[in-house]
């Protein structure tokens, strides 16, 4: 098991833990990946060992600090207070690209995010951070502040078309803001998944009712694809 080290560092005043690991041997690329709105979580942590093992350098942001959530209830009261100001938001986020680039400057440097996750990588995508690619799983498609400047990366959206949490009309919406904006983006919907597709677990440890283990896997595939095909272009 690759053992995920803490890293300390900050946005502005605000005390915050990353989790960092990475192979042994050559690496191909540094990824930061946003996690939930839980923060870390055991389904969070066993994605990120596997992309060490595929080569990648990690590491898992912390969206709250000190303030870390210890129950859902929390959970969403931290991710509420977090996403009322959408540009604090997204320097909270872009301090764990700072980190990132100051662990391995000399890499490729891409994002992945789960449900609020998700949310963050398209964020730093609309707020012009200089990223390869980026992939969400199961996140959130909506924004107050949406692009009005080229992307720089590659976008993959991962998405269950059964998600409570992100209506088709908020799909159509990204869909045209992309295209407005002439990004490069990817669209994966799965027929009949809800949010948390790539989760085994529920939060109490119990099956995960909205795990959908084909949704996790094409989800997983593409997203390898999608990384070989853009570093192979900055080889």
């Amino acid at each position: 098991m690759k053992e995920l080290r803490k890293v300390g560092y900050r946005d502005g005043s605000v005390d915050l833990t990353a989790l960092h690991a990475h192979p042994q041997d050559a690496i191909r690329a540094a990824v930061a990946i946003y996690p939930t709105f839980m923060n870390s979580t055991p389904a969070v942590e066993m994605k990120a060992r596997q992309l060490v093992d595929a080569g990648y350098a990690v590491l898992i942001g912390d969206f709250y600090g000190a303030e870390a959530p210890e129950n859902p209830e929390e959970a969403f009261a931290a991710m509420r207070n977090l996403r009322s100001d959408l540009a604090a938001m997204r320097r909270r986020l872009g301090a764990t690209l700072d980190l990132l680039r100051t662990l391995h400057p000399d890499l490729p440097h891409l994002a992945i995010g789960f449900c609020l996750g998700g949310m963050a990588v398209l964020e730093m995508a609309r707020a012009g951070q200089d990223l390869v690619a980026v992939c969400s799983f199961h996140g959130m498609l909506e924004t107050s502040l949406p692009a009005n400047d080229p992307i720089k990366p590659r976008i993959l959206v991962c998405h269950g078309d059964a998600d409570s949490l992100v209506p088709r009309p908020q799909v159509l919406a990204f869909w045209e803001e992309m295209d407005a904006i002439g990004a490069d983006w990817h669209f994966h919907s799965y027929a009949g998944v809800e949010h948390g597709f790539t989760n085994p677990l529920a939060r109490d440890g119990s099956p995960n009712p909205a795990y959908d283990p084909s949704a996790d896997r094409q989800s997983w595939a593409a997203m390898h694809a999608l990384f070989d095909e853009v570093l192979e272009l900055h080889s």
